[in-house]
C-alpha cells in the first residue's frame, strides 16, 4: 500500500509590512524630486529641521547601517553563503560619517497655498493645497557641516528652478498587484465570501485603496497592512448597507402589490412572529410557589 504525503512547508505570508513600506516608499518618490539618486532613500523621519541634534544623528546612523546590513546580508544568502550572519554584515554605525545620512522632514513649506479651499483651517494641510501624501523634504550636512535640502515631494525639475506638481507620478505596479491580493483575500474570509455582490465589495475596496493608498504615513506609524485592512473593510461594509437599503426597498414594493419579498424578509418575519409568541407565553406564564416558601411564610404568620 503506497501512502501520498502532501508536504506542509513552511507558512507563507502574502504579504508583509517591509515590502509594503518599500513599494510606498517607491511610488512616493515618483511624485519627488531630488538633487542625486542616492538622496532618495532617507535614514531617519523628522516633524521639523529643529529636531535634528546628536542624538537624532546617531539614531540615522543606526538605521543607516541596518539597513545597508540587511542587503548585504540579503546579498549573499541570495549568492549561496548560508552560513553568513546578519551581524558580520552590519558594519559599526560610528564608521558612518554624518554627511551620509538623509533626514526626511515633514513639512508643507514648499506646498503653494490655497485661501479658501476651506471656511476653517483646523490644520496645516487645510491652508495649502491639496495632495495625496503628506509632503516632506530631504536634507543632509555637507562638508562645511551646514543643513543643505536635496529633495522634495511634489516638486518637478531642479529644486530651485522646478515647480510644484501632484500629478507627474504614480504608484507602482506591485503595489497596485498588492492592493488587488489584499481585496481578494479579504473577500475569502468566512463572512464576507458568501454574498453574491462579493465582486462589487472587491471593486470599492481596490478604488479606496487606490485613493487613500499613499495617505500612509511612515513618519506616525510602520503598520502598513493594518491602515490598508482597515480601508478594505470600511469598504466591505459601505457596499452591505447600501445593498440591505436597496433590499428593504425591494422587498417593500413587492409587499405593498401583494407579492412575495425575499427570502430574507420571510425568516426575519417568522422569526420576529415566533419571538413574540414566546414573550406572549412567558408573560402568561406563573411559577408556583414551592412548598419550602409557604412553610416559610406560615412561620412568619405564626410568630407574628
Amino acid at each position: 500500500m503506497t501512502v501520498s504525503l502532501i508536504p506542509t512547508g513552511r507558512k507563507v505570508k502574502y504579504l508583509n509590512n517591509r515590502d509594503l513600506l518599500a513599494e510606498i516608499h517607491r511610488s512616493k518618490s515618483s511624485f519627488s524630486s531630488y538633487d542625486q539618486p542616492e538622496y532618495i532613500q532617507h535614514d531617519i523621519i523628522l516633524t521639523n529641521l529643529d529636531k535634528i541634534n546628536i542624538r537624532t544623528v546617531a539614531d540615522a546612523k543606526r538605521a543607516k547601517a541596518k539597513r545597508l546590513g540587511l542587503a548585504k546580508f540579503a546579498a549573499a544568502r541570495a549568492a549561496g553563503d548560508k552560513k553568513v550572519k546578519l551581524i558580520e554584515c552590519t558594519a559599526d554605525y560610528k564608521t558612518i560619517a554624518k554627511t551620509d545620512v538623509v533626514f526626511r522632514i515633514m513639512t508643507f513649506d514648499h506646498i503653494p497655498l490655497a485661501p479658501g479651499r476651506k471656511k476653517t483651517t483646523k490644520t496645516t494641510a487645510d491652508a495649502h493645497e491639496k495632495v495625496n501624501f503628506p509632503p516632506y523634504q530631504h536634507w543632509k550636512f555637507n562638508d562645511q557641516d551646514e543643513l543643505i535640502c536635496v529633495g522634495k515631494s511634489h516638486w518637478k525639475g531642479p529644486l530651485d528652478t522646478g515647480k510644484f506638481s501632484k500629478d507627474h507620478g504614480r504608484i507602482t505596479e506591485n503595489l497596485g498587484k498588492m492592493f488587488i491580493k489584499l481585496s481578494e483575500r479579504y473577500a475569502q474570509r468566512s463572512n464576507w465570501r458568501g454574498y453574491t455582490y462579493v465582486e462589487e465589495m472587491r471593486g470599492q475596496a481596490i478604488l479606496q485603496l487606490s485613493q487613500i493608498g499613499l495617505q500612509f504615513d511612515e513618519s506616525k506609524s510602520e503598520n502598513p497592512f493594518a491602515y490598508y485592512t482597515a480601508a478594505v473593510t470600511n469598504s466591505f461594509t459601505r457596499v452591505l448597507n447600501i445593498e440591505k437599503k436597496n433590499q428593504n426597498i425591494r422587498d417593500d414594493m413587492l409587499e405593498s402589490h401583494g407579492l412575495t419579498p425575499s427570502l430574507t424578509r420571510q425568516n426575519q418575519q417568522e422569526y420576529a412572529e415566533e419571538t413574540a409568541r414566546q414573550a406572549e407565553l412567558y408573560k402568561n406564564f406563573r411559577m408556583p410557589k414551592s412548598e419550602d416558601g409557604d412553610f416559610v411564610e406560615e412561620n412568619e404568620e405564626t410568630e407574628t
